[in-house]
């Protein structure tokens, strides 16, 4: 089961390389009408050039969960560990079978597994909607520089459907075909309602009642700030910033609902009766065999019964 997992995870980090970074699959070439003020805002350079650049965003979406959740697993494994008694500790933790994990490193690589594989099902899915409808970004017409003139565009406003019109640097115009959905707001509000749901659900110390929604609103907000980043800067419309949102929270909510089931996981030390953990069936506390005998007994003759106690 662990290699078929495997298998399914490599598979979606292929499919997700091949989409950002081959041109195995062609965007879809969408028409413009001549001096369409929806596409002739600014350019203002690369994505490096912006305020929130590719790599500061994929470097916080990829390593503040994986700080957050393995501290946080950890403090919560600690604190559950020296509430135990030492003897019941060693059984669970070694005395399992051959292939049992500590609690803390099956919890954290699930979780964190769950999560990435999240992360590059949203990559595949923003980069599918750009590649399927090659929505023009609002700066496409700056770079693209068509030949208003040779298109005949001075009297009438027409149709431009031509593949080759544009002038301008073929990458920039590659990349102002790929608007919808904007895969900045659609990782950000995924890896911010993932955390968000991980810290509700998983952080239940007392004194947190306040401390837990402050911070998970702040990681919302920083989300939809860089949404709104991306409208601001006119590389983004505000139906691509939306969609974005609805893709990246509707898949952290499914992973978290439907595959983690709200971090619940597989029981903790604790949680795991000692005897289960050990054995391979339950033991029978010898009180209560002794208990159901004097019943027994009591009920069978209750008189010689009194008698003899």
């Amino acid at each position: 089961m662990l290699y078929f997992q495997l298998v399914i995870m490599a598979g979606t980090v292929m499919l997700a390389y091949y989409f950002e970074y081959t041109d195995t699959f062609n965007v879809h070439i969408q028409g413009f009408f001549c001096h369409d003020n929806a596409y002739t805002k600014p350019y203002l350079g690369p994505e490096e050039s912006s305020a929130i650049p590719p790599v500061v965003l994929y470097a916080v979406v990829a390593g503040v969960p994986a700080l957050l959740i393995t501290a946080t697993e950890s403090v919560l494994f600690l604190l559950q560990y020296v509430s135990e008694d030492l003897d019941n500790r060693e059984k669970i933790i070694v005395m399992g079978d051959c292939c049992y994990l500590n609690p803390l490193v099956r919890r954290t690589f699930r979780f964190l597994g769950v999560y990435a594989f999240g992360l590059f099902a949203t990559d595949i899915f923003v980069n599918a909607g750009q590649v399927v409808t090659g929505n023009l970004s609002p700066y496409f017409l700056t770079v693209c520089k068509p030949n208003y003139t040779a298109l005949g565009c001075q009297q009438v406003v027409r149709f431009i459907h031509q593949q080759d019109v544009c002038t301008g640097n073929e990458d920039d115009v590659l990349q102002a075909r790929k608007s919808f959905p904007s895969k900045d707001a659609a990782i950000s509000v995924y890896a911010a309602l993932y955390l968000a749901m991980y810290i509700t659900c998983s952080v239940k110390a007392k004194g947190t009642k306040l401390a837990k929604p402050v911070l998970s609103l702040g990681l919302m907000c920083l989300a939809f700030l860089t949404g709104i980043n991306r409208v601001v800067e006119y590389r983004n419309h505000w139906a691509d910033v939306i969609a974005g949102f609805i893709i990246g929270g509707a898949i952290a909510i499914f992973m978290v609902v439907c595959v983690v089931k709200n971090f619940k996981g597989k029981p903790l030390l604790g949680e795991i009766p000692p005897e289960e953990s050990v054995s391979s069936g339950p033991v029978i506390s010898q009180p209560r065999m002794e208990h159901s005998v004097e019943k027994y007994m009591a009920s069978q003759n209750p008189i010689t019964y009194a008698e003899i106690t």
